[in-house]
């Protein structure tokens, strides 16, 4: 243990950095899961730090079999459950635990809200609707009304429920918006983040994406026939 330690102290001296910071930065990733550096000028700060020391982080979390994605473009960097799938990421242990500390412990009405605004998310990449920060806006009248139609289940009523609801996908840095934005008005509006796409895989995508499609052609298919009716009065 004690080699370890020479190495690791070796190591940090070589980026000019201290244990304690380096110890900080690992507390961090463990207790959010993620580091996003435009989430508040402390998240930028240990990305930068981690950005620093991503060799020796790596090196030290494979000791437990933790893996992480680093998202270099947006900036992000997510810790990686076991037997989980991310893009650029080879899962080395498939046959790990299904469970487990890095795991997010989603409500059923969290993981449908999640798999709803990652479709979401999809289509505004499709039609070419991000921001320079990959982010994606959506209503909740809009997000409400795809919810119904892919999943037949609708935001919870009551406000309390609601926001604890959103509350912990901002904590997952998977929506941004207001921390006192009104969740009751359809008009109010939240941005889709980009890492929400390392948390929903393609398999739990495709067959509500297959879904969506064919909501959409069945409404054209109806209006088409509306606009024949109306040509024949």
């Amino acid at each position: 243990m004690s080699d370890l330690n020479a190495l690791l102290e070796k190591s940090l001296a070589e980026k000019d950095l201290h244990r304690q910071q380096f110890q900080s930065l690992i507390q961090r990733l463990l207790d959010y899961g993620i580091i996003c550096r435009d989430e508040s000028q402390i998240e930028a700060d240990f990305y930068d730090l981690f950005v620093r020391c991503e060799g020796i982080v790596d090196d030290y979390l494979l000791m437990a079999g933790i893996r992480f994605y680093h998202d270099k473009r947006f900036e992000y960097v997510r810790l990686v459950p076991p037997g989980a799938r991310v893009p650029g990421v080879d899962d080395e242990a498939n046959d790990g635990p299904a469970g487990g500390g890095l795991r997010a412990n989603l409500s059923p009405m969290a993981v449908a809200l999640t798999l709803v605004l990652a479709v979401e998310y999809e289509k505004s990449l499709r039609e070419a609707r991000v921001d320079e920060k990959g982010c994606a806006s959506l209503s909740l009248e809009a997000l409400n009304l795809s919810m119904k139609n892919l999943l037949g289940r609708s935001l919870p009523e009551q406000q309390l429920e609601r926001r604890a609801l959103f509350r912990q996908l901002r904590q997952l840095r998977l929506i941004r918006m207001a921390s006192d934005a009104d969740l009751q008005q359809g008009d109010s509006w939240l941005l889709i983040r980009p890492m929400i796409l390392t948390l929903v895989n393609e398999d739990a995508l495709a067959p509500l994406l297959a879904g969506e499609a064919k909501h959409a052609s069945l409404l054209t298919d109806a209006n088409g026939e509306a606009d024949a009716d109306e040509g024949e009065h």
